[in-house]
């Protein structure tokens, strides 16, 4: 029986399922009445009503999504399991608002409130929109080529004792050195800001990748060679159909440790000397006191980041869908 057959036939999950509904409608309303009307505490705040009628708009839009859940199963057992979240968003919220907007218990400017950052994407999206490209292009091109030679360096570590034994010492010298300690170094030997930049990104992803790639390889079982030997694979069979489909789940992890390490030095390269960029819009908005922008900023790249690992992860469990009853996921 499917969980929706299950919300169904039984009343007591249904009024569970009824009464995390009603929560979460509830608690984004209440919101909306906190910021609409009670009284800002230092100034007229740009985007209060605004940002009142967002959370209205969320609050009619869960609604809707309920309803059709109940005619798309995937969609209602998705929206219960986000039902606790759901209700702790609007509540972080109406702490972040009181302690900022509406009861000034952190300094301004200091401490944005959400609205001045609502007012920061709709008056500055531009700029924000132009960073934003800039820094996916940079980090595309950074993590692509750090993910490509990463693997390419692990498996051929992994399978070959010989290119090993001269890469080991690369990798015990290079590995704990963050790679922005090096930027000065890049600087000066890189012909522009931009292939400094690609190039500390690359190096970032780029060991990650490489030692999980390399552990992967190494881990693989010798009787998966000894079948394939026996059935007559030759060398290049092994590597590409043995070897590598079986250290995939070690190379996503190390992509997933890369893309965060790629990350903080995407931020701290831009900031040195790039034209645009959200490392490059974080340096203008401190530069200015501009904090709202800064934090709008800083919320861009965290989302950013969280969806480029959703995406990585839906990458993972498509390309990985025959490993499913064979490792834990």
């Amino acid at each position: 029986m499917s969980s929706a057959d299950a919300t169904t036939l039984n009343p007591s999950l249904a009024f569970k399922v009824w009464w995390q509904g009603v929560a979460v409608v509830g608690a984004w309303v209440a919101v909306a009445l906190l910021i609409s009307y009670w009284p800002n505490a230092t100034r007229n705040w740009p985007m209060t009503q605004g940002l009142a009628n967002l959370c209205v708009a969320v609050a009619a839009l869960f609604i809707v999504l309920s309803l059709l859940g109940r005619k798309l199963p995937g969609l209602g057992l998705r929206l219960r399991n986000a039902g606790p979240w759901l209700i702790a968003l609007p509540v972080l919220l109406g702490i972040w608002e009181l302690a900022t907007a509406k009861l000034a218990l952190l300094p301004v400017p200091f401490f944005a409130p959400p609205q001045a950052l609502l007012a920061v994407y709709l008056e500055d999206y531009p700029r924000l929109a132009d960073s934003l490209l800039h820094s996916a292009l940079l980090l595309g091109s950074g993590v692509a080529l750090g993910a490509i030679t990463g693997f390419i360096a692990g498996v051929a570590i992994g399978w070959s004792t010989r290119i090993g034994y001269w890469l080991h010492p690369v990798l015990r010298i290079l590995g704990p050195v963050p790679s922005t300690a090096l930027l000065p170094l890049c600087f000066f030997l890189f012909p522009s800001s931009w292939s400094a930049s690609v190039f500390l990104i690359a190096l970032a992803t780029w060991f990650p990748v490489t030692v999980l790639t390399w552990s992967g390889v190494s881990s693989v079982d010798q009787a998966y060679y000894d079948v394939a030997r026996t059935l007559g694979a030759k060398q290049g069979f092994l590597v590409f159909k043995v070897a590598i489909p079986a250290a995939l789940p070690h190379v996503f992890v190390g992509l997933f440790m890369g893309l965060g390490a790629s990350f903080s030095t995407l931020v701290v390269a831009e900031m040195m000397g790039v034209k645009s960029g959200i490392g490059w819009y974080l340096q203008w908005a401190q530069g200015w006191a501009a904090y709202a922008n800064m934090y709008a900023a800083l919320l861009i790249m965290a989302l950013a980041c969280s969806g480029l690992i959703t995406g990585l992860f839906l990458v993972r469990d498509r390309l990985l869908a025959w490993q499913k009853g064979s490792m834990k996921w």
